[in-house]
C-alpha cells in the first residue's frame, strides 16, 4: 500500500476539541493506492499551536472524508481537480466539528507530493 500526501498546508484555525482550544490546522489531500485501486481523502487535523514554533500534531482532532475511490492509479489531472475542491470539503469537515479554517492565513507554504 502506498500512501502519499498529495497536498498539505498549515493554516491558522480555531476549534475546541476535548476541552483544548486549537489555533491551527493541517489540511491534506491524501492518496492511497494498492493493487490497481486508488482512494483520495480530504483530511484536516486541528492542533493547539501555542506559539510560532509549536507544530505538534494532536490526532484527537482528525477529520476525513473520502473524495474519490475506484480502480486506477494516481492522476495529476484528477488531483488538480480535487485540490481545487479541497477548501469546500475541508470547510464542511471543520463546520461539522465546530471548527473554522482561516484560508487567508497560511502558516507555511503548501507542499505537494
Amino acid at each position: 500500500m502506498a500512501t502519499v500526501n498529495v497536498f498539505e498546508q498549515y493554516f491558522s484555525a480555531e476549534c475546541m476539541v476535548n476541552e483544548v482550544q486549537r489555533h491551527a490546522a493541517l489540511v491534506m489531500l491524501i492518496s492511497t493506492s494498492e493493487k490497481g485501486h486508488i482512494c483520495y481523502e480530504a483530511a484536516v487535523t486541528f492542533f493547539p499551536h501555542r506559539d510560532e514554533e509549536d507544530y505538534m500534531i494532536s490526532y484527537d482532532a482528525y477529520y476525513a472524508r473520502v473524495l474519490y475511490e475506484g480502480k486506477g492509479r494516481r492522476s495529476k489531472k484528477r488531483e488538480q481537480g480535487l485540490i481545487s475542491k479541497l477548501p469546500a470539503e475541508i470547510d464542511a469537515l471543520a463546520e461539522a466539528c465546530g471548527g473554522r479554517i482561516f484560508w487567508d492565513q497560511p502558516l507555511q507554504d503548501a507542499r505537494y507530493g
